[in-house]
């Protein structure tokens, strides 16, 4: 059965800046902590085809992959998925804005299936991107909303 996440955030800034931010691919070794590097391959439009590695794991693991990437301003949303897929079967993700009284709503839903080969199933993956996507959520807000205050 696949593995299925939801996780949101309200960030106390302007869509116009959390938009901005999040979406530029460059900058995520500085936004996210588990990033090391992205190297953009391909773009086309609204289309990013880019290799992102992480920072080694606590075994000494790299992990590293292919990924592409679509955003639609209009639509507030961004589609992706891993073009890679290393232990995955799958992985497709959508990440959704929505301005609210308080800021502006982050949401990410992540869709995918471990290979059996997997060094975690995939209940174990929910588990740890879950936890995962509340830590880099809270980092992604402070650094948001300290750039809306000095601006």
């Amino acid at each position: 059965m696949p593995g299925h996440t939801d996780n949101e955030i309200v960030i106390a800034a302007p869509l116009d800046l959390v938009w901005e931010i999040t979406n530029d691919l460059e900058n995520w070794p500085q936004l996210f902590s588990e990033y090391a590097s992205v190297e953009v391959l391909d773009r086309r439009g609204d289309l990013v085809r880019f290799r992102l590695t992480m920072h080694p794991d606590e075994n000494g693991q790299v992990w590293s992959w292919v990924s592409e990437r679509e955003t639609d301003r209009d639509a507030l949303s961004v589609r992706a998925r891993r073009v890679e897929p290393g232990p995955f079967e799958f992985m497709e993700i959508r990440w959704e804005y929505a301005e609210v009284p308080a800021g502006t709503k982050m949401r990410w839903i992540q869709d995918f299936a471990m290979k059996p080969t997997a060094p975690v199933d995939t209940e174990g993956m929910v588990k740890h991107i879950n936890r995962n996507s509340k830590v880099q959520m809270q980092l992604i807000r402070e650094k948001v909303e300290k750039r809306a205050a000095e601006l």
